[in-house]
């Protein structure tokens, strides 16, 4: 005990403000996290700790046309009867399966490269040309969303730019070093935010999931409920959510604009266009940070044989990998075996597949995400493509 007084108080790590929104996205408002990077940086850090939800959602639909009797009335008095014709959309099943809880590795945090468009403080695209900053252009806009597009389908991680070499047959693998491809560190974008003086700005940090070939599971699911006969209206896709973690203004004005219910409200008032004006073209109005995220794996490949220093290779989130791989520095060759952590999605669709067919055939219709499946399998000819699908 101190000389003179009592013990001092335990530490204990500030717990910031927050609330979840609808769609999943975690908002804070916290005065502390728009003034100490320090303080925003490890909530990031604490945050991107929960990895984000991620299902497969299947639905199946149909238009039925039906005949109604309608009775209209004129000048108060005269009464006439006709029958009219509407349609409405029928849901023949709706079901969703939990893939997120496969992901066996996450988070590791990325940053985006000074060559790709983001936001970077104010509320257009920019890229960074040495120590100049500058307006993206439509072309680099258009070529980097083009290329994001894809690299979700496929399922490569958020760090892999469009000049990297993927071969399927010959799966080459990243470098640790690349992932924080920025630089600057997240830590001193924590700062470059709390530092702003602007109204209304906002901190997002974006969780994205990798490792499969999302592309070729909803093909391949789309494929095996047609197998069914099922001849209505077919939707497949990934769904994500709680995959969004945003810092904004603590000001009065911020806060009602995270508020769905006062924005609809500022919208039919047509008071919102004055602050959309406000946000995107007075210097003090807002800016936006959009240049970092946590990424989590559902399969990796790893390296099973160590390699020279500047060879060496962390991962690949490429299906069909063989088991070895060759890797190429300047003009030599190098050998190298292979191993798959995690689920493979050939192995995860064979698991599925009955479950799936006979979803569509029982007419599923159920809220709560599907977590296992039954055990009977079948085949479709696409599942082939899969990763890990004809294996035992």
């Amino acid at each position: 005990m101190p000389h003179g007084g009592e013990d001092p108080p335990p530490f204990a790590p500030y717990e910031a403000s927050y609330f979840i929104a609808s769609d999943g996205a975690l908002i804070s408002h916290d005065p502390h996290l728009n003034e100490d990077g320090e303080a925003l940086y490890r909530f990031l850090l604490s945050q991107a700790s929960i990895p984000p939800t991620l299902v497969l959602h299947c639905r199946g639909s149909h238009d039925e046309t039906h005949t109604r009797f309608v009775t209209h009335h004129h000048n108060g008095n005269r009464r006439e009867t006709e029958t009219e014709q509407y349609t409405e959309k029928v849901v023949d099943f709706d079901f969703k399966i939990d893939v997120g809880q496969h992901i066996i590795a996450g988070p590791t945090h990325w940053s985006v490269a000074d060559s790709t468009p983001a936001y970077r403080g104010r509320m257009f695209y920019e890229v960074e040309v040495g120590n100049d900053r500058r307006k993206a252009t439509r072309a680099e806009r258009k070529a980097a969303k083009s290329w994001d597009d894809e690299r979700s389908r496929r399922g490569f991680p958020p760090w892999i730019s469009s000049s990297y070499t993927w071969k399927q047959d010959q799966p080459s693998v990243m470098h640790t070093d690349s992932v924080l491809q920025s630089s600057w560190t997240l830590r001193r974008w924590a700062d470059d935010y709390c530092n702003s003086s602007k109204y209304l700005k906002e901190f997002d940090y974006h969780k994205v999931v990798y490792g499969w070939n999302f592309d070729a599971i909803v093909n391949a699911t789309h494929s095996l409920i047609k197998s069914t006969y099922y001849t209505g209206d077919i939707y497949v896709g990934f769904e994500t959510s709680h995959s969004l973690v945003s810092i904004r203004s603590e000001n009065r004005l911020s806060r009602m604009l995270s508020n769905g219910w006062i924005k609809f409200f500022l919208i039919i008032t047509f008071v919102y266009p004055f602050l959309w004006l406000f946000k995107h073209f007075h210097t003090r109005g807002g800016g936006t940070w959009q240049v970092c995220g946590g990424a989590y794996a559902l399969k990796r490949i790893m390296q099973t044989t160590e390699q020279p220093t500047d060879t060496k290779h962390a991962e690949s989130p490429l299906q069909g990998a063989s088991d070895s791989l060759q890797q190429y520095s300047g003009s030599s060759h190098t050998q190298a075996a292979t191993t798959v952590e995690g689920l493979r999605e050939g192995v995860w669709f064979r698991q599925w597949e009955g479950t799936i067919r006979r979803a569509v055939r029982n007419r599923l219709r159920d809220a709560q995400t599907l977590i296992r499946p039954d055990d009977h399998l079948s085949s479709v000819p696409q599942a082939v493509l899969l990763d890990g699908y004809s294996s035992p």
